[in-house]
């Protein structure tokens, strides 16, 4: 029994029921749509940096190229997104997905 214990709960009540043929039930953490949108923002950014492509063409792929400058790229806040997108998908590779299940503090 530790800290976790109640989330490992409900995400095996939720495997039983899908097992058994049923809706797995709500979502243990109900993601908001924009940390939802977010994280999806997230995988994306991380795919493209391991299949090594440059945080220009990741900022395109998401962005759009319209919206990323000719010049002033070193500057721009798409860049600084970009960067903290890639960085934010490295963490979650590197253990911190277990955050996904757990519910937002309060008083952070």
């Amino acid at each position: 029994m530790d800290s976790s214990f109640e989330l490992r709960a409900q995400a095996a009540h939720s495997l039983w029921r899908t097992l058994s043929g049923r809706s797995p039930g709500p979502p243990p953490s109900g993601l908001s749509p924009q940390r939802r949108q977010r994280f999806a923002l997230v995988l994306r950014a991380l795919d493209g940096r391991s299949e090594n492509k440059s945080y220009r063409a990741i900022a395109e792929g998401l962005f759009g190229k319209k919206r990323i400058p000719e010049c002033a790229w070193k500057t721009h806040d798409l860049r600084n997104r970009t960067i903290r997108l890639v960085q934010r998908g490295l963490a979650l590779m590197r253990g911190g997905y277990r955050e996904l299940l757990r519910p937002r503090r309060k008083d952070k």
